[in-house]
């Protein structure tokens, strides 16, 4: 009993420490010391010793934080927003200046249209006086040609008309001539016949 006493009480676990408070009734002066050691210590983060050295690597990281933010993160978002800007800057002064050239291109168009109608009808005017024009000239060249065929006609008409004229004067005088020696049984001579056409 004596040498149990004078040994050192065994240090237990503390899942052993309650299983052997639970069955002899008392809880060994190592294992509670144990226990309460570990049940006082808390967070260190809360610890009034710990927070100088917290607050240093605190103020470490913000400062470290701050130069990467201030000299690498920022100049890029500064860089691309920038790149940003300048493209869409550029893209609107593009489309504008399509839009411009559009513009002058629809206005060209349509002036070429108007000019390409203008000369048509200029075409079309000419055309119609070209045509007109060579039909005047033709109906009066036909013309002509009835004319020139009319006045031919009408000269051997007044040829035939002088030459029957000239036959029934002729024939006038044969007739007389006959008639008068036919009732006077003796022929008339020229003067007679002259006379009698006087009369």
């Amino acid at each position: 009993m004596a040498a149990h006493s004078s040994s050192p009480p065994p240090v237990l676990p503390v899942e052993e420490a309650v299983e052997h408070a639970a069955e002899t009734g008392h809880v060994p002066n190592n294992t509670a010391a144990e226990v309460a050691g570990h049940g006082e210590g808390g967070l260190p983060q809360f610890a009034f010793e710990h927070w100088a050295g917290q607050i240093a690597y605190l103020l470490i990281l913000f400062a470290i934080l701050l130069f990467l933010v201030s000299k690498v993160f920022a100049p890029r978002l500064r860089r691309v927003m920038d790149e940003r800007a300048d493209t869409i800057s550029t893209a609107v002064a593009t489309a504008r200046q399509v839009q411009a050239e559009a513009a002058d291109q629809a206005a060209a168009a349509q002036a070429e249209v108007a000019k390409a109608r203008a000369d048509a009808r200029a075409t079309a005017a000419a055309a119609k006086a070209r045509v007109t024009e060579e039909a005047n000239a033709r109906q009066a060249a036909e013309e002509a040609v009835v004319d020139a065929r009319i006045a031919d006609a009408e000269g051997q008409i007044a040829v035939t008309r002088d030459a029957a004229m000239a036959n029934v004067a002729a024939i006038a005088s044969d007739t007389a001539r006959a008639m008068v020696e036919r009732l006077t049984g003796q022929g008339a001579t020229d003067a007679e016949l002259a006379t009698a056409k006087g009369a």
